[in-house]
């Protein structure tokens, strides 16, 4: 059966499509070409295309390399390093009234 795959929230496709576009002036930056940059990557044009243009189907594998690649890797590093909303909720309960711990 193939693979069904879901169309990413309107959100996370804006979000999808500017890290392509950050991607791809990176790219450009670094003066690389398309065609550099995917046989680097160890991807077929297309695949980077796609990536570039913020398609979800690219594999998150391609998106670490090609950071690495471009000096960015520590980008990737710091998503989700700091957890605001998940420490506030955990310092709520642990501060909650009537609390007997």
């Amino acid at each position: 059966m193939p693979r069904q795959l879901r169309r990413p929230y309107p959100q996370a496709e804006l979000m999808l499509k500017d890290l392509g576009e950050r991607l791809k002036l990176a790219r450009k930056r670094r003066r690389m070409t398309a065609l550099q940059m995917a046989e680097r990557l160890g991807v077929s044009r297309e695949t980077l295309r796609r990536l570039e243009n913020g398609s979800a189907t690219t594999a998150v594998g391609t998106l670490v390399q090609a950071l690495r690649i471009l000096g960015l890797a520590e980008d990737f590093a710091r998503l989700a390093a700091q957890d605001h909303l998940g420490r506030s909720l955990q310092d709520a309960e642990l501060l909650s009234p009537g609390d007997q711990r």
